[in-house]
């Protein structure tokens, strides 16, 4: 009997099984809530003031203030540690809280970033408008890393990249991005937004830091902004102080429904890889659309390297209207089901134009580099029903 349980405790728990109980506390008492508490509480109290100098000298991870920490925070970071396969975990107010905290805990002035240039444009943009003013100076890369030895000198520091990318699905191969970074040794943080702990885990094939959005996947239900990082705990004390500086911490209300989020990503997004499947193969078989940006497909270039590291190919895409930005605009403003609006990964489908949204305010060039082009829509495929969703680009494209 005893070994039955000692092997039944040693057994790893599946991804949907860490994402209900993962970071939750023991709730087999009696009149025990099943539901998260939310602990609405600004401050916290100390017993004495010999407790609260612990505290200041790091000798217990007491609760003083929300900035710093909170128990429904705790429960959210115990979660997408667990999911991510990290040691710790740091919710966050945003996703680019998340992402500039992570790289400013590895930067300094100084350094330098070598990072993918096919990127999320708020990230792109802190790069590009922010960074410079702070002395790091950034080098961008393809997403096949091709030249990328040319890009390194004494003073990089980290590699940063994101995959599959914003808005045009290009994929980064993370074993080659791993060994660069191990032979220069140099940090390496990675956007999973897209493809989220459920199709793809960075932290064990070795990243240092993982960044999130957790306003899409995560929460999954478009009523939050949240972000989140994960890795060691030594990278995640940095990222937390780099919070409590700036001021980017997560409320407790936004913890709570991400927690309640959390719970059935693994099922939304297994039917929302399902529901783009349909979607991308309609669409590129339609005589309007140019091209296809969907790594579920044998036409996209990096369809083999989706198969090889990711568990599933996501639901996000793009697709490109020979139309041009006419006929773009047009199909954004026919659609009936599909929501024109700039986020994604919720239960409802949503179509944006990157120029106007993620990838506004960039060079022709600089949109060349990121593959969007006028035409370009992006598609966030929810969870209505596959015949619904074609049924509606049907009536768009006609």
């Amino acid at each position: 009997m005893k070994s039955q349980k000692a092997g039944q405790q040693r057994r790893k728990a599946g991804a949907q099984t860490l994402a209900i109980h993962a970071g939750e506390p023991k709730r087999h008492g009696v009149n025990t809530g099943v539901g998260t508490s939310i602990c609405r509480s600004s401050t916290f109290t100390f017993s004495s003031t010999q407790e609260m100098k612990e505290w200041a000298e790091g000798k217990n991870t007491a609760y003083i203030y929300t900035r710093y920490g909170n128990p429904t925070l705790s429960v959210a970071e115990g979660k997408i540690a667990a999911l991510e396969g990290a040691e710790a975990a740091v919710v966050t107010a945003s996703g680019m809280a998340a992402i500039s905290s992570a790289l400013l805990g590895a930067l300094k002035q100084g350094d330098e970033l070598i990072s993918t240039a096919q990127l999320y444009g708020g990230s792109y943009r802190l790069m590009r408008d922010v960074f410079p003013d702070m002395g790091i100076t950034v080098r961008h890369v393809g997403t096949s890393l091709e030249g990328i030895e040319s890009l390194v000198t004494p003073r990089t520091k980290v590699l940063y990249v994101e995959t599959p990318t914003n808005p045009t699905l290009r994929l980064v191969n993370l074993e080659q991005a791993l060994a660069f970074t191990k032979k220069h040794k140099l940090t390496s943080i990675i956007d999973n937004t897209f493809a989220t702990p459920v199709l793809q885990k960075p932290i064990a094939m070795g990243f240092d830091m993982v960044v999130h959005s957790a306003t899409k996947y995560m929460a999954g239900h478009s009523d939050i902004i949240a972000g989140a990082a994960a890795g060691s705990r030594r990278w995640m004390d940095r990222v937390r102080h780099m919070v409590i500086y700036l001021g980017g911490s997560m409320d407790p209300g936004a913890a709570f429904l991400l927690i309640r989020g959390m719970k059935t990503m693994g099922l939304r997004v297994e039917q929302q890889c399902r529901n783009a499947m349909a979607v991308a193969k309609f669409l590129e078989k339609h005589p309007k659309v140019g091209r296809v940006h969907y790594p579920g497909l044998k036409s996209h270039k990096d369809h083999a390297l989706a198969k090889k590291q990711m568990k599933d190919f996501g639901s996000m895409m793009a697709f490109d209207l020979k139309g041009g930005l006419t006929a773009a605009r047009r199909f954004c403003d026919r659609v009936q089901m599909f929501l024109l609006a700039a986020s994604l990964g919720g239960v409802e489908s949503l179509v944006v134009l990157p120029i106007y949204s993620s990838h506004y305010s960039m060079t022709t060039k600089e949109l060349e580099q990121a593959g969007v082009t006028p035409g370009t829509v992006r598609v966030s495929v929810g969870l209505e029903n596959a015949e619904d969703l074609i049924a509606d680009l049907k009536q768009a494209l006609a």
